[in-house]
């Protein structure tokens, strides 16, 4: 299939998958739908003690699961043995979800003894005003397994010290729920997003779910539907197949009241306004083909802002490392890999990190390109940046490594900032400043006004470089007025997806008519309802390096059943040998 090109900002329309199974009938999702539509009033008044259940059985079957669950996606993904992506395809997958589901147990407790979940750290107020409130870590084993690391959630306007606690759990504090069937359509790259984007549905929203699982995907939905059992056996949830016209049918079913997707805009587009020209049409003269609530956590074009100062070169080789670990996860086809990457164009040190760069590449992998589309958006880029640099020598079904160095950032509709490829290519765009202030000053101009998307950015900064007043103003300064969703300093923003205390969705404000990365956030778990962005804090170099490195290949493949194991069945005495091989 022909990939259909666009200069308008966003994604690029994917080809049409074909998945392995066999396509729900409208006959299974019609009576998909009857069911849920008799057990959503029943959900929704469901109590905690019920609710607690499921939570304990989803916990054991998921966590039986988990060694079959990462072996399909190793053989669908063509995974080679060893590589850092099986580590890390445990730690997005089976690892995220049994978080999410001991998380929500943990406020579901809380929620029972004191009506909203526990707020784990510090709540302040930033010096405009704003409150931030410190989510993670949140138990002793986040302060020992993630040492260094913490998280804030700061609040839209209008939530204050005072209404804080109010903001949050709405849905347990209604005392007339209203019970509604919630469409999920999944997405197709990361393996846990479906699970997690479900129990947000079930335990956050209060409603019975529909599940189409994505046809790039769908041959996990086995292993779901055991994971789900206790609650499709209930009546909570159901589970389809299929592809776009599935998808189209599910969301104009009246029984189906609200609608929610993880994946680009255009399937975002497609889904309010229609498919093709005559949806395009709809949009331009805001007339909706669906009325109903459609919410959505899409993609976008990352960025990471490099702060210049004065780097030893294992400074250089470390930071060149953890950017290339983020670059690379899931064969860079996550809606938060970074798509350009900012640098001061009067810093010493550019050369040299770039060229630390490359070599962190060289010594990381090819993976296959297993999104599909993959051949087709690579080529795009290639095409308008013929000198873009590739790294490694591809087998059949691989793509290189690829730098697209030296981008203008005055060319506001170059491909490289308007389209998110969803593919292994970076742009490397320098702005010219003449101190750090107007540097940072001028990034984050061009990362909110000309960068399409609201979802994910970086930050990486020396510890020497905050020592100054002005460029710890700056820095902070900078971190404030950044527009995205989730913003990692020192690390990749992405980490806070799996911790899921951290809401994880674009930064307030799109509309149906110009949704670019969506409209709502997912994992939650602490269900505040007016989340505005999470920043996720982390050294700026930690010793050992930390198994998200693709360097630590061995080491996260060998820990990261054991996490999944301490996530299923936390144990202080499952520690020490964890910590051991982790400092290896």
């Amino acid at each position: 299939m022909t990939l259909q090109e666009s200069r308008i900002s966003g994604s690029l329309v994917y080809p049409v998958a074909d998945g392995g199974r066999p396509a729900s009938t409208v006959v299974e999702m019609i009576a998909a739908i009857q069911k849920l539509e008799r057990k959503k009033q029943e959900w929704a008044e469901k109590s905690i003690e019920h609710r607690l259940g499921f939570l304990e059985t989803m916990i054991q079957d998921f966590a039986s699961l988990a060694p079959e669950w990462v072996e399909k996606v190793i053989t669908a993904q063509h995974i080679a043995a060893d590589d850092h992506a099986i580590g890390a395809e445990w730690m997005q997958g089976p690892y995220s979800v049994l978080r999410n589901l001991q998380n929500l147990k943990q406020s579901l407790r809380e929620i029972r003894s004191a009506n909203y979940p526990t707020i784990p750290g510090s709540i302040t107020l930033r010096r405009n005003g704003q409150v931030s409130v410190q989510v993670f870590p949140q138990t002793i084993y986040d302060r020992i397994l993630f040492n260094g690391y913490r998280a804030e959630v700061w609040m839209e306007e209008g939530v204050t010290l005072v209404n804080l606690r109010r903001t949050q759990a709405l849905e347990y504090q209604s005392a007339n729920p209203a019970g509604k069937v919630s469409l999920v359509l999944g997405a197709g790259n990361l393996s846990g997003i479906p699970v997690t984007d479900v129990l947000d549905r079930l335990f956050i929203q209060n409603h019975v779910v529909i599940l189409k699982m994505n046809p790039v995907m769908d041959y996990l939905g086995p292993v779901f539907e055991r994971g789900f059992h206790c609650l499709i056996e209930a009546g909570y949830l159901q589970i389809v197949y299929g592809g776009a016209g599935e998808g189209a049918y599910l969301c104009q079913h009246p029984g189906v009241d609200e609608i929610f997707v993880t994946g680009s805009d255009k399937t975002f587009d497609a889904i309010v306004f229609g498919p093709g020209e005559e949806g395009t049409r709809r949009k331009s003269k805001r007339q909706r083909l669906i009325t109903k609530p459609v919410t959505g956590e899409l993609g976008d074009v990352t960025p990471v802002i490099i702060v210049p100062g004065g780097w030893s070169q294992d400074d250089l080789e470390y930071q060149a490392e953890n950017l290339v670990s983020w670059l690379t996860e899931n064969a860079s086809s996550a809606c938060n890999t970074p798509r350009v990457i900012v640098l001061h164009a009067e810093w010493s040190q550019r050369s040299a990190f770039l060229d630390a760069l490359r070599r962190a590449y060289v010594q990381t992998p090819l993976r296959c390109a297993f999104y599909p589309g993959s051949q087709q958006r690579y080529e795009a880029f290639l095409s308008a940046h013929p000198n873009a640099e590739r790294i490694g020598t591809p087998k059949e079904g691989e793509l290189p490594w690829t730098i697209i160095p030296e981008v203008s950032n005055e060319n506001r509709d170059d491909i490289c900032f308007t389209t998110e490829s969803f593919c292994c290519v970076v742009a490397v765009t320098p702005i010219s400043a003449n101190s750090v202030t107007e540097y940072l000053e001028r990034a984050v101009t061009f990362a909110n006004e000309t960068l399409w998307g609201t979802l994910a950015a970086g930050i990486f900064v020396h510890p020497t470089s905050m020592n100054d007043p002005q460029t710890k103003a700056a820095v902070e300064t900078a971190i404030e007025k950044l527009r995205f969703g989730t913003i990692g300093v020192n690390c990749a923003a992405g980490l806070s997806w799996v911790l899921m205390t951290t809401p994880w969705g674009a930064y307030p404000g799109s509309d149906v008519y110009d949704i670019q990365s969506g409209n709502s956030f997912v994992h939650n778990t602490l269900m505040f309802s007016k989340p505005q962005k999470t920043v996720m804090y982390a050294k700026f170099r930690e010793k050992p390096k930390p198994i998200a490195f693709v360097s630590r290949g061995k080491t996260i493949c060998a820990i990261a059943p054991l996490l999944v194991d301490l996530m299923a069945k936390p144990s202080l005495w499952k520690l020490p040998r964890i910590v051991k091989l982790a400092l290896k």
